[in-house]
């Protein structure tokens, strides 16, 4: 059983079967949706709400109004750590949840496997499956397919609200998303290919140590500790390397994230001021979109981050399915029903293997007469 070291983000096939894993909890996960697009939709409330206060209220002194504006805020604030909780403890209990009865589904194929199939298949790469991959599917679950619906519907959103404010300035602002876009992507391959070595890595020191504690007993009699450490640096070197990438990665991008970011601030508090000074627009224009630009590049830092876990995910899950759908078990294909058992037991030409050509048992006829097992009765 190979690797899959590839996966891509729209593999309708992989996934149809993340969804199956689902079905038992349909309900669950739409209302995870449900509340993850109406947390985006309550986003630019605050932004807009602070915009109105300042044109309307604070240059004209009125306190009743002010006040009144600022338990609307609170109320939206609330609405919005309420809708953060539900959303986050949700998807946190539907993938533990999921991977619950994978596990379960995984574990049962496990142990009706045939024997041959341990005999070619290290131990440790099956203990990955179990865990590490199952744990890689619970993000998936809990940070992947509903939160980029989420990210996307907010990015939807924001642009229409900063259209609907003051056109000019969104342009500024879209002006900056050709350079989020390629860093973003260059963040996206790269991760892939660093997240691909990673999962290579642990299952291959997965393997190693448990086949090495497994056969210990032979390490000691051959005297071979210094050489199996060596072997061990080496996997646990290529481990940490194949990590240290994946920190190279991320410690580039959200620097270089933020800084276009900066600029589309710097830009904005620039060419507003410019409009500010001709009565074209007003400082509460000015405020809103400073917001508009966290809550509009937020979702895209996020989206990379979001598609490399799907992307995980999906090469987790095509790994799982392999072994779920193997058939390689133990066939219990017997159609005959003992219903008279009369103490005789006969082996005629019979051979078996565990895996061919490595035979048990070849070609063996015997007799066995008189034999009555145990609380059975014989005729």
């Amino acid at each position: 059983m190979k690797d899959s070291t590839q996966g891509k983000i729209v593999d309708l096939r992989i996934i149809r079967s993340i969804y199956g894993f689902l079905k038992p909890y349909q309900f669950t996960f739409w209302l995870l949706v449900f509340l993850i697009l109406c947390m985006a939709a309550v986003s630019p409330a605050v932004p807009l709400l602070i915009r109105y206060t300042l044109d309307h209220y604070v240059s004209t002194d009125q306190i009743s109004n002010l006040i009144r504006m600022f338990f609307y805020m609170l109320g939206v604030l609330f609405l919005h750590t309420g809708l953060q909780f539900s959303t986050s403890y949700l998807a946190g209990y539907l993938g533990q949840t999921v991977i619950k009865d994978i596990r379960v589904q995984l574990y049962n194929k496990i142990v009706h496997l045939k024997l041959a199939f341990f005999d070619h298949t290290p131990i440790g790469r099956l203990v990955t499956r179990t865990v590490s991959d199952i744990e890689t599917l619970n993000d998936v679950f809990s940070e992947g397919l509903a939160s980029i619906a989420g990210d996307l519907l907010q990015l939807v959103l924001i642009v229409g609200v900063m259209f609907y404010t003051d056109w000019r300035l969104t342009l500024v602002i879209l002006a900056t998303v050709p350079f989020m876009i390629i860093s973003t992507y260059v963040f996206k391959e790269y991760i892939k290919k660093s997240f691909n070595e990673v999962r290579l890595a642990v299952a291959n020191l997965n393997s190693f140590v448990q086949e090495h504690i497994s056969g210990m007993m032979v390490v000691q009699l051959f005297h071979a500790e210094e050489r199996e450490l060596k072997k061990f640096d080496q996997i646990n070197v290529a481990h940490r390397d194949a990590n240290v990438k994946g920190i190279l990665a991320y410690s580039l991008y959200f620097p270089v994230a933020d800084v276009i970011a900066a600029v589309g601030s710097g830009l904005i508090v620039w060419m507003a001021s410019t409009y500010i000074l001709k009565e074209q627009i007003t400082v509460g224009t000015l405020t809103a979109f400073i917001m508009f630009i966290n809550l509009f590049f937020r979702p895209i830092r996020m989206l990379a981050d979001r598609f490399n876990t799907l992307q995980m995910g999906i090469v987790s899950t095509e790994r799982i399915l392999t072994l779920l759908d193997s058939e390689d078990y133990i066939q219990n294909n017997g159609s005959i029903e003992a219903d008279q058992i009369k103490g005789k037991i006969e082996f005629a030409d019979v051979t078996f293997a565990y895996q061919e050509p490595e035979w048990v048992v070849r070609n063996v006829s015997f007799k066995v007469v008189g034999f009555c097992p145990i609380h059975t009765y014989c005729i």
